[in-house]
C-alpha cells in the first residue's frame, strides 16, 4: 500500500441486470495483474467468474453479495466494488454507494438505459456520488451508444458527453476512437491487452471532429482557461479538457460517457485511465459526521491521518474465519492493536487481524490509512455501525434502508435443521438489513421477510447449502398496511377495581388520516386533564396498536392521533392505567375511521419482442395491472406497469411460456395503494381463516 490519499480511488460498478457489470471487472481484474486468466460469468468453463465466489453466483450467473476487491493501474490504487444488478438485492448497492467516492455507470449498448438503471441513478444521486457512464456490448446485434446517450439525457437528466466514439459496430467493433486525443485505439492480443494507438479512419474523422466540438462545448463551462482558448481560437491542451471534465463530473453536473465491449475486450484500459484522471480521490469528496455531544451538529471530516478516527462499518460477513466486517475509513488510521468505540453502544474494542479483500481471498495488513476500505476480524457490530477513537462523540449517518415487501413461513424438516436454522438466521440478518425475521405468535412459524421472491429463495437455498438446514417453506405472503380514510372522535374510560389500588385513566381526542408519516402523535390536553408525567404511557399505548391492527391485524400506518381531554385520578392513576386507557382509545376510534387496506404496487417493466406486446399486455391486465407506458426499441418494446405484488406470484413461468422464453422482467417496489373492495374481503376471509386455524 503506498498510502498516497491523492492516488486512491473507491469506486463501485454498479447496472441493470445482466449489463455486464461482473464481466467488466474480471476485465479490469486481469488487465492490472489481479488474475492471470480470464473466467466467464456463467461458468461455462466451470470456474466462474472471480468476484462471484458464492457457489449460487456461479450457478444462477448473477452477483448476489457485493464483492470488494483491489488492483493497481499506472500509479493509482484502485478499491473496487462489484454490486448486484438484481432489485432485490438492492440493499448491497446501497451500502457500497454510501461509501464510495466514485462510480462506473455500465449500460448495454443494446438494452439503454433499463428500470434498475433508474434505481441505481436514484442512489447514486442519494450519496452524491460522480459518475462516468461506460456503454458496453458495443459488439452486440442492435447496439447503438448514440441512442443510449440520448437515454442518460432524456430518462436519467445526466448531461452526457462522449468522450469516445466506436470504430465499427455490432461484429464490426474495432476500437475506439479517443476524442481528447483524437487518436483510434485499437486492441490487439490474444485478450485485447496490448492498446495500439493510430490514426483515426478517414470516414470517421468529420464525425469525430464535430463530437470533439461537443465535448470542448460541455467542459468549457467548467473551465476559464478552456473558454479563453475557444474564443482565441487556440490550440487546446488534452490536459485542459480533461481537468475541465473533471471538474464537472465532481460537481455531478457532467457525465463523460465511455464505450467499448468488455467481452469482447475492448475499451477497458481507457476506462482504468479515465477512473485515474477523472473520478474524485478520498480528498475530494466531503464527509460529514454528526456531533452527539452538540446537537447533532454536522461535522466535516479531513482525510488527515494525525486526527481521531472516523470508519463505518457498511457490510458484515460471517466467514470460515469468523465475523469479517468490511470498514472504510474516513479520517485517521485504523491500524492493529488500536481501540477504537463503538459509537451507537460505547463498547470499547482492540482492532486485532487487519486485512484487504480480493473477492474471498485476503491479504494481511498492518493498518487501513484514511479514505481507504479494509475489513476487520473478531469484532461484534452491526451493519451500519460507527467507529471512533475514544474521546470523540461523532456518528456517520447510516443508509437507506427499504422495508421488505414479501413474507414467507418456514419450517425446519428435524430438530437438527431447527438449530441449523437458527444459526443462519441470526447470520443473514446481521449481514441484510432488508431481510428480517419473526415468530409469528399465533401459528408459532417463523416467517421471513425481505425485498422479493428472488431475495428470499437465495436464502433458502443458502440455508440448505451453507448450513444443511433442510426447510419446507410455506405460501408466500404480501406485507399488507392498514389504515384509516376519516376522522373519528373517541372518549374512552379505563376503570379497574381490584382489591386495593385499582386502575384509572381517561384518554379523549380524535384520529384521522395523514399521508406523509406512519405515525404523529399531538399532545392538546390544557389545564392539567392528564398529567404532564402521563402522556408518554399515552402515547406508547397508542404505538402498541400500531404492529396489529383491529381490522385485520395488519400493521397500521399513515395515522394522526390528537389527544385534547382527559382524566386521572389521585390514587388509581398509573402509566399501566393510561397505556391500557390508550389502547381502548384506539380500538374505539379506529373501528369508526372506516378502516381500509394497503398492498404494496409493485414497477413492473417488462421488456419483450414486439411480436409478445399484445399477449404481454393482457397478462398483466389479467393481473389486476396499470400500464403506465410501452416504447418501442428496435425489436424490443419496453412495457411499463404497476401490479400488486399479490398477483406478481409466479409471473415469470407464465411469462416464459406465452413469449417462447424471449421476455424478461423486472420487478421493484413502487407505492402503497388502497385495495379494491371484493379483494378486501377475501384478504378478510383469509386472515380470519389463519385466525381460526392457529387457534
Amino acid at each position: 500500500m503506498k498510502n498516497d490519499i491523492q492516488k486512491a480511488r473507491n469506486i463501485g460498478i454498479s447496472a441493470h441486470i445482466d449489463s455486464g457489470k461482473t464481466t467488466l471487472t474480471e476485465r479490469i481484474l486481469y488487465y492490472t495483474k489481479r488474475i492471470h486468466a480470464i473466467h466467464e460469468v456463467k461458468g461455462k468453463d466451470g470456474v466462474g467468474a472471480t468476484m462471484d465466489s458464492m457457489e449460487l453466483e456461479k450457478e444462477r450467473g448473477i452477483t448476489i453479495a457485493s464483492a470488494a476487491t483491489f488492483c493497481e493501474w499506472k500509479d493509482h490504487e484502485i478499491n473496487i466494488i462489484d454490486t448486484p444488478g438484481h432489485v432485490d438485492f438492492t440493499i448491497e448497492v446501497e451500502r457500497s454507494l454510501r461509501v464510495l467516492d466514485g462510480a462506473i455507470l455500465v449500460l448495454c449498448a443494446v438494452g439503454g438505459v433499463q428500470s434498475q438503471s433508474i434505481t441505481v441513478d436514484q442512489q447514486m444521486k442519494r450519496y452524491k456520488v460522480p459518475c462516468i457512464a461506460f456503454i458496453n456490448k458495443c459488439d452486440r446485434s442492435g447496439a447503438d451508444p448514440g441512442r443510449v446517450i440520448g437515454q442518460l439525457r432524456s430518462k436519467l437528466g445526466h448531461n452526457a458527453v462522449a468522450m469516445q466514439m466506436p470504430i465499427g459496430l455490432e461484429t464490426d467493433l474495432q476500437g475506439v476512437v479517443d476524442l481528447v486525443a483524437m487518436k483510434a485505439l485499437y486492441f490487439d492480443g490474444d485478450s485485447g491487452e496490448i492498446v495500439r494507438s493510430g490514426d483515426i479512419p478517414e470516414d470517421l474523422l468529420a464525425e469525430a471532429r464535430s463530437k470533439r466540438d461537443e465535448l470542448i462545448d460541455a467542459a468549457s463551462m467548467f473551465s476559464d482557461e478552456l473558454t479563453e482558448a475557444i474564443l482565441e481560437e487556440r490550440e487546446i491542451r488534452d490536459q485542459v479538457i480533461l481537468d475541465a471534465v473533471r471538474r464537472g463530473t465532481l460537481k455531478r453536473e457532467i457525465t463523460p460517457v465511455f464505450m467499448g465491449s468488455a467481452y469482447k475486450n475492448k475499451g477497458i484500459q481507457p476506462l482504468l485511465d479515465a477512473v485515474n484522471r477523472i473520478l474524485p480521490c478520498p480528498a475530494d469528496v466531503q464527509n460529514e459526521a454528526l456531533d452527539m455531544d452538540n446537537n447533532e451538529a454536522p461535522v466535516l471530516l479531513d482525510s488527515d491521518p494525525s486526527k481521531p478516527i472516523v470508519a463505518l462499518a457498511f457490510k458484515l460477513e460471517d466467514g470460515p474465519y469468523g465475523q469479517l466486517t468490511y470498514i472504510r475509513v474516513y479520517q485517521g488510521i485504523l491500524a492493529r492493536g488500536t481501540t477504537i468505540v463503538n459509537a451507537r453502544n460505547g463498547k470499547k474494542v482492540k482492532v486485532g487481524r487487519v486485512v484487504r479483500m480480493h473477492a474471498d481471498q485476503m491479504e494481511d495488513i498492518d493498518a487501513i490509512p484514511t479514505g481507504y476500505i479494509g475489513a476487520l476480524f473478531g469484532i461484534e457490530c452491526s451493519s451500519g455501525d460507527t467507529f471512533i477513537s475514544p474521546g470523540i462523540n461523532l456518528t456517520m449517518t447510516s443508509m437507506f434502508v427499504p422495508d421488505p415487501v414479501i413474507s414467507l413461513a418456514i419450517t425446519p424438516k428435524d430438530n437438527k435443521a431447527q438449530i441449523n436454522m437458527s444459526k443462519a438466521l441470526n447470520r443473514f440478518t446481521k449481514e441484510d438489513p432488508t431481510f428480517r425475521t419473526h415468530l409469528d405468535q399465533e401459528t408459532g412459524e417463523t416467517i421471513i421477510e425481505g425485498m422479493g421472491e428472488l431475495h428470499l429463495e437465495v436464502y433458502v437455498e443458502r440455508m440448505k447449502r451453507e448450513y444443511s438446514a433442510e426447510v419446507a417453506t410455506g405460501n408466500p405472503r404480501v406485507a399488507y398496511r392498514e389504515t384509516i380514510t376519516q376522522r373519528a372522535d373517541f372518549n374512552y374510560i379505563h376503570k379497574k377495581q381490584t382489591g386495593g389500588a385499582g386502575q384509572y385513566g381517561r384518554v379523549a381526542g380524535y384520529i384521522e388520516p395523514v399521508a406523509d408519516a406512519d405515525f404523529v402523535f399531538e399532545n392538546a390536553v390544557t389545564g392539567g386533564n392528564i398529567p404532564t408525567q402521563y402522556i408518554p404511557a399515552v402515547e406508547k399505548g397508542f404505538r402498541q396498536c400500531l404492529a396489529k391492527g383491529p381490522k385485520m391485524e395488519f400493521p397500521v400506518t399513515g395515522v394522526r392521533i390528537v389527544i385534547n381531554d382527559g382524566a386521572s385520578h389521585a390514587v388509581d392513576s398509573s402509566d399501566m392505567a393510561f397505556q391500557a386507557a390508550a389502547r381502548g382509545a384506539f380500538k374505539d376510534g379506529y373501528l369508526r375511521a372506516r378502516p381500509v387496506i394497503h398492498e404494496p404496487i409493485m414497477k413492473v417493466v417488462v421488456e419483450t419482442p414486439t411480436e409478445f406486446q399484445g399477449a404481454v399486455m393482457g397478462l398483466l391486465n389479467q393481473r389486476r395491472g396499470m400500464i403506465v407506458g410501452a416504447q418501442d426499441e428496435g425489436p424490443m418494446c419496453v412495457v411499463e406497469s404497476q401490479v400488486p405484488l399479490a398477483e406478481m406470484f409466479g409471473f415469470s413461468t407464465v411469462l416464459r411460456s406465452a413469449t417462447q422464453g424471449k421476455a424478461q422482467f423486472t420487478m421493484e417496489f413502487a407505492l402503497y395503494r388502497q385495495v379494491p373492495q371484493s379483494i378486501s374481503e377475501k384478504i378478510a376471509e383469509e386472515a380470519a381463516q389463519r385466525k381460526k386455524s392457529a387457534a
